[in-house]
């Protein structure tokens, strides 16, 4: 079930078959209650716009993610101005299939559903349209999709990333430009000096980092409290939990090195392995783009913790590519046979890291990435296989459904960022019409 609210509104007109739409109107409000936390709606099919217009200011407070418009019979163009005279949210457009074919057009829905696309259109309201009867799985499965689609719309125009510390040097793909992440995402940016919050966390007590460091502990296999990364990661954690509090934040881009290990004295991993393992999803070497993909992940998945790895390794006997960072994944994704263990950074040898392969499963890889054009979409299909761990770090190997050496060419010549965020799960649907939603560039490898 989404955690969301929708608007659901069944237009009909008196002149043509109301009996048969008004069964139709109660099979909509059954699926949806079954698909949706929380559906606003009349009780009957709303008749005329003077009837539609009072019950949109009965709702004038509540916000929504959709409103789901939908013809069970024809109706003019009248009602769906009226809706967006009213409100800015985003419409599904639902049209019905007729009851009878031969003798009188019952209900002319689909009529109906054209003429309010077509208002929709040349009003430039926000809209999409689907089409068959409730309980359709098809139906059903498009619907879910629209849902979640307009759900992460609204919800990355209220986002605010942390940017905790500038990116490294020479890490350019990292940056993004600001007023345009705002006006063609609607994310915004908030900005933290690092140094400065490490001269802050380094200060906390014991008392003030402990359920930090016992939230690690629940989770990480061979945990050492006493080891002074292990207590530096503690308040590093803490002091930016007390952050994202204050301003609400749900995604950090963190720069992780060299700063870390010469002014902390502790690897980075940890702190986004346990922030993402929780729900704010983090993305090292202060890559903005890169959370925000873990974000949407995220979210599209119903909560799910993605992870954030470079590509690099091909396996063309098992036509696949091996995605792998320091050590940073969420505890959650190692796999079972291990669990998630605590290491030390491969390169720096300085711990806290984690030091797990990742485990078996179906997964989407997504990148919102820029070129010279703007913004674009990278949405990938592949399967995690169960092997063991590839590299030390964290690391997973995944099969991909085209040949490895062309996606391989394909991905360079493309000029895609060397991050990649992956979900335990198939959103690529959802990604597509996120793309076609957003007007961006979308490249596809399903």
């Amino acid at each position: 079930m989404l955690h969301t609210s929708v608007l659901y509104l069944p237009i009909g007109r008196k002149t043509f078959d109301l009996e048969t739409a008004e069964q139709y109107r109660k099979d909509t409000q059954e699926m949806l209650e079954e698909m949706v936390e929380k559906v606003y709606s009349p009780d009957t099919i709303i008749t005329s716009p003077e009837e539609l217009e009072e019950l949109l200011a009965s709702f004038k407070d509540i916000k929504f993610s959709s409103i789901i418009y939908q013809s069970t019979t024809f109706a003019d163009g009248e009602f769906p101005y009226a809706i967006i005279k009213k409100r800015k949210e985003p419409i599904i457009v639902w049209s019905v299939r007729e009851p009878s074919v031969g003798g009188r057009l019952r209900l002319n829905s689909l009529t109906g559903g054209n003429a309010t696309s077509n208002l929709l259109k040349v009003h430039q309201h926000p809209y999409s349209f689907v089409f068959g009867n409730p309980q359709e799985e098809d139906l059903e499965n498009k619907m879910l999709v629209e849902l979640k689609v307009n759900d992460i719309i609204g919800k990355l125009k209220e986002l605010k990333v942390g940017v905790i510390g500038e990116h490294p040097p020479g890490f350019f793909f990292s940056q993004t430009d600001e007023e345009k992440l705002r006006l063609q995402v609607g994310t915004t940016l908030d900005k933290v000096d690092l140094l400065k919050a490490f001269d802050a966390c380094k200060k906390l007590t014991e008392n003030e980092y402990a359920s930090a460091l016992e939230l690690a502990e629940k989770s990480v296999v061979g945990l050492n409290k006493d080891e002074e990364s292990v207590i530096r990661f503690a308040q590093f954690y803490t002091y930016i939990e007390t952050y994202i509090k204050e301003k609400d934040i749900r995604a950090l881009a963190i720069r992780c090195w060299p700063d870390f290990f010469n002014e902390l004295g502790a690897a980075a991993c940890s702190t986004l392995s346990q922030f993402t393992e929780h729900g704010v999803v983090s993305a090292c070497e202060s890559d903005i783009n890169g959370s925000l993909s873990m974000y949407v992940l995220q979210e599209l998945s119903n909560g799910k913790a993605p992870y954030l790895g470079d590509l690099v390794h091909v396996n063309e006997e098992n036509n696949s590519v091996v995605f792998w960072h320091c050590g940073a994944a969420a505890y959650s994704l190692a796999r079972p046979q291990t669990g998630a263990q605590a290491g030390v950074h491969p390169n720096r040898k300085m711990g806290l890291t984690m030091e797990f392969g990742l485990k078996a499963g179906k997964v989407t890889m997504f990148r919102l990435s820029e070129d010279h054009e703007g913004y674009r979409l990278l949405v990938m299909k592949g399967e995690a296989l169960d092997v063991e761990q590839p590299f030390s770090g964290t690391s997973v190997e995944v099969a991909l459904p085209k040949d490895v050496t062309e996606t391989l060419y394909s991905l360079m010549e493309s000029g895609f960022e060397p991050h990649y965020a992956l979900v335990y799960d198939d959103v690529a649907q959802e990604l597509l019409q996120l793309g076609k939603r957003l007007g961006l560039r979308t490249e596809y490898y399903g």
